[in-house]
């Protein structure tokens, strides 16, 4: 995997986060379980798990559309 890739699968894992608690401000507790079962923890993290969010166009805007519902339909099972 090059530097590049590394770089931009680390900006998507930043942006989704900083979405997330930003748009889900009031919920912050609920927010950051997501993200730590999502991510995992301690050896196991993976901050890479979020780029199945993206598509081939690398729309921003609907990458957060399926992080939303992502979030969403992990609060209401």
């Amino acid at each position: 995997m090059s530097i590049g890739t590394k770089n931009r699968l680390n900006l998507i894992g930043t942006t989704c986060k900083a979405h997330l608690r930003e748009q889900f401000a009031g919920e912050g507790a609920l927010v950051e379980e997501f993200i730590a079962e999502f991510e995992g923890t301690g050896k196991d993290a993976d901050p890479n798990a979020w780029a199945k969010f993206t598509d081939a166009k690398r729309d921003n805007a609907e990458m957060l559309r399926r992080v939303d519902a992502a979030f969403e339909a992990w609060m209401n099972p």
